[in-house]
């Protein structure tokens, strides 16, 4: 397919082509969906830009566009879609030299982005008040997530077999396709493949709602499962209980938090939430830890006071 490319043919053409030939087959369908939103960016903003007018001013004026519209990260993220089909360019001699060579990165200023969770209060009350039981329902999804701080993909792909009960503990290792419907696929990354310590009353509780069900298949998937669904079920239990509305993902804030508030290190949490690395747990709890900081040096002059 990229054998007859020109060097006047269209950027954007020959874009859509490396993806056919180097990113279909070889990558998760949601990383090939980003690839093609990048494609349908391309053919709005440089719809006429052909392969050999691709220089630095060019290249920069295209960052420069796509960043009037997306925050920093994300266009950080388009950059480096674009570059390896670039470079890939340079090498067949369809661009003279590499135009993102010291690319400077802009972007919208990142919103404040309130992360909502429940406190220890609210969730002990959402807790207490599930319907447990009867056989599986959504409830015990809900439980599980709250106690083990899963992402829902990887809840959906559990199976009685990844319940160690003699050690408390759960393997992740996979998680379920709900959006594509293709069954079970690898987890986010190599660190999401974790065991998660998970307290003896849960043992008790899943030891006996698993009991006699086929080991290797999924706890709680019965035909297709959509997000939404388990949200609004949640969100009804908020409702109710007059505390705050939080999605399914807000149950993972709320154990991560929950657990940095107990004083557990960033470094855990980091590897119980199955983080590629304690900066992104760092990114997305600062505003918890900026609050354990202040209370640390509150620790720290009562503790100096007292010396005197």
């Amino acid at each position: 397919m990229l054998n007859n490319v020109k060097h006047t043919d269209l950027f954007c053409d020959y874009y859509e082509k490396w993806v056919a030939v180097y990113k279909e087959g070889a990558i998760r369908k949601v990383t090939l969906d980003k690839y093609k939103m990048t494609i349908s960016w391309l053919k709005r903003l440089v719809p006429e830009l052909v392969l050999r007018d691709l220089n630095r001013i060019a290249y920069q004026q295209l960052l420069n566009d796509y960043a009037r519209y997306h925050e920093r990260q994300t266009t950080m993220d388009f950059h480096h879609q674009l570059k390896g089909a670039i470079l890939d360019a340079v090498d067949e001699g369809l661009i003279e030299r590499d135009p993102t060579r010291k690319a400077i990165i802009k972007g919208k200023t990142p919103s404040v982005k309130k992360i909502k969770y429940l406190n220890q209060f609210e969730l002990h009350t959402l807790l207490t008040s599930l319907d447990l039981k009867s056989g599986v329902n959504w409830d015990w999804f809900i439980l599980l997530v709250a106690k083990t701080g899963m992402r829902f993909s990887e809840a959906l792909a559990l199976t009685p077999r990844d319940f160690d009960f003699s050690h408390q503990m759960l393997s992740i290792s996979k998680t379920w396709d709900y959006k594509g419907n293709s069954g079970f696929l690898p987890t986010k990354n190599n660190s999401s493949v974790r065991k998660i310590q998970i307290d003896w009353q849960t043992v008790i509780l899943f030891a006996e709602l698993v009991k006699g069900l086929p080991e290797d298949k999924p706890i709680f998937v019965k035909g297709k499962v959509y997000n939404s669904t388990v949200n609004d079920i949640l969100s009804r239990h908020c409702k109710r209980l007059n505390l705050s509305e939080i999605s399914i993902h807000g149950l993972r804030h709320t154990h991560a938090s929950l657990l940095l508030f107990a004083g557990v290190s960033i470094a855990s949490v980091a590897r119980r939430l199955g983080h590629a690395s304690m900066t992104t747990t760092q990114k997305t709890y600062l505003h918890i830890i900026q609050e354990l900081e202040n209370q640390d040096v509150d620790l720290v002059m009562r503790s100096l006071s007292g010396l005197s």
